[in-house]
């Protein structure tokens, strides 16, 4: 039976019988699905870019044939996007819960691609800050809304790959600006008020053009029916299954021992239940999400801010060719998540997620121990990074992967955005911790630092062995009830007790 909802008894007659996440999960890959990751993930590919060049243009931003800030302005500039996104997150994630996915992953990337137009035309410092707060809000928004859509959207099946792969094209972005920086920031070859002004544009363009790709795309059958709105969420399940049916592929029935009972009154919980249920009712999950995020924040944020200096002080590479190497990085970033993102669903969660932070966590104590013996130069340091984070950056990818399949889907916009914001208060002190290191211009000291990154990771990926949960192949309503279940007829598999 394909049913979406089943027959009501007159006790039940404010709750809702349905087979939408069973269905939904026993969907072969179309080209549906293709269309969702191409057109919702591009928003890492712009959260890298724009980091990779607000690190990288502020010596253009610092001269006075452009805008004439100081250096420290010009350096908090990225600052401000950082803070940006983590009101983005905490506002729009909020809302994503309320007012579903994808009438924010329009919104919030819409924010995105008006705010950053008009930073490349700032004409000072408070309009440049004010105009990159908006595009930080618009991005950060992003990450609370694409990463719960995408995850029901997608089949239970396919889920760990097609996440990690998404979080990870943020290197993808890195790579494309790092690249793209060779030539735009440097005075030489374009006027330099007007290379970092070019910079800021190519963001909104590649925007632009998925932007209207979003406006098409269904609203997430598993939002629409935890709030009731069933005759929504059946065309949207339908139009799916029409679309990958068009492709050839033969849908199966959907036993009716798959369907879930929900009661759509509980679908907008308050802050205080937000809170309760993150705290008091699932607190090894609480902690096994927090510590993920952290731990891999703080550890990236200290190499990726710090990476130019170390370069610059201890292998004397000059400040025009830093972005070469970060290329090399930025890729080795990027090919970790691809490669390795089918094992999270093959071999699992638990042994996938400890396994890349625990081995990057020895390569890196190896590798500064290395360091600080003169073993290294700037391009086997730089190849020892790319090792090191092809299995760091799948890991990475992971955390977020592991915070939108835990908890219960009527606060996952909200759970993401709360752990990612804690994620990068804690991520901004890398870089200062870091850059003291690098300051002393002792190899020693800066080996103590990166023994500290390995020792950070060592935390995550014990935390991952000791509390993981086991979530792949298995439906998000398996993982975690939804607070809207109020039964399963097949006495499905639940992990809430978690």
């Amino acid at each position: 039976m394909s049913s979406s909802t089943l027959d009501k008894t007159p006790s039940q007659s404010a709750s809702i019988s349905t087979l939408i996440p069973a269905r939904i999960d026993r969907l072969p890959w179309s080209r549906f699905h293709t269309r969702v990751v191409a057109s919702l993930g591009v928003a890492w590919v712009l959260d890298g870019l724009e980091i990779t060049f607000a690190s990288n243009m502020t010596t253009n931003l610092s001269d006075k044939a452009s805008l004439g800030l100081s250096s420290r302005a010009a350096s908090d500039i990225a600052s401000v996007y950082l803070v940006g996104e983590v009101v983005g997150a905490l506002v729009f994630g909020r809302l994503s819960d309320r007012l579903g996915r994808k009438n924010l992953f329009v919104i919030t990337l819409g924010l995105y691609l008006l705010a950053n137009g008009l930073a490349a035309a700032s004409w000072g410092l408070y309009s440049i800050d004010v105009f990159r707060f908006f595009a930080g809000m618009g991005i950060g928004g992003e990450y609370a809304a694409i990463n719960s859509a995408i995850d029901e959207l997608i089949p239970s099946k396919h889920r760990g790959r097609v996440d990690i792969l998404v979080n990870g094209t943020y290197w993808g972005g890195a790579a494309l600006a790092a690249f793209a920086g060779v030539w735009l920031l440097n005075p030489a070859d374009v006027p330099i008020d007007w290379g970092w002004r070019i910079a800021l544009l190519i963001g909104p363009a590649l925007g632009a053009v998925v932007w209207y790709v979003r406006r098409t795309l269904p609203e997430s059958p598993r939002w629409l029916i935890t709030h009731g709105r069933e005759k929504e969420a059946e065309a949207a399940v339908k139009e799916i299954e029409d679309w990958v049916a068009s492709t050839g592929h033969d849908l199966s029935d959907v036993d009716d021992s798959k369907a879930i009972e929900i009661d759509p009154s509980k679908s907008s919980p308050s802050l205080w239940t937000v809170t309760r249920t993150l705290v008091a009712t699932y607190p090894k999950r609480t902690v096994l999400g927090a510590v993920l995020m952290i731990t891999q924040s703080f550890l990236y944020n200290a190499i990726f801010f710090t990476y130019a200096q170390v370069l610059t002080t201890f292998f004397h590479v000059g400040a025009g060719d830093t972005s070469y190497y970060y290329i090399a990085f930025a890729v080795g970033n990027l090919l970790g998540p691809v490669a390795l993102g089918p094992l999270f669903d093959s071999l699992g969660r638990r042994v996938m997620i400890s396994g890349t932070y625990l081995v990057a966590a020895v390569l890196l104590a190896v590798t500064a121990v290395a360091f600080d013996h003169g073993l290294l130069s700037a391009g086997t340091q730089t190849l020892c990074w790319c090792v090191i984070f092809f299995l760091a950056s799948a890991g990475a990818s992971s955390a977020y992967l592991t915070v939108s399949e835990i908890f219960p889907m009527e606060l996952r916009a909200q759970a993401i955005a709360v752990f990612f914001s804690v994620a990068q208060g804690f991520g901004a002190l890398g870089p200062a911790v870091y850059g003291g290191f690098v300051a002393t211009g002792k190899p020693h000291d800066l080996m103590l630092g990166y023994l500290l990154g390995a020792g950070v990771m060592a935390v995550g990926g014990l935390t991952e062995l000791f509390l993981g949960v086991n979530a792949e192949r298995t439906s998000l309503e398996d993982v975690v009830n939804p607070l809207t279940v109020v039964g399963k007829p097949s006495g499905g598999v639940s992990a809430a007790t978690a």
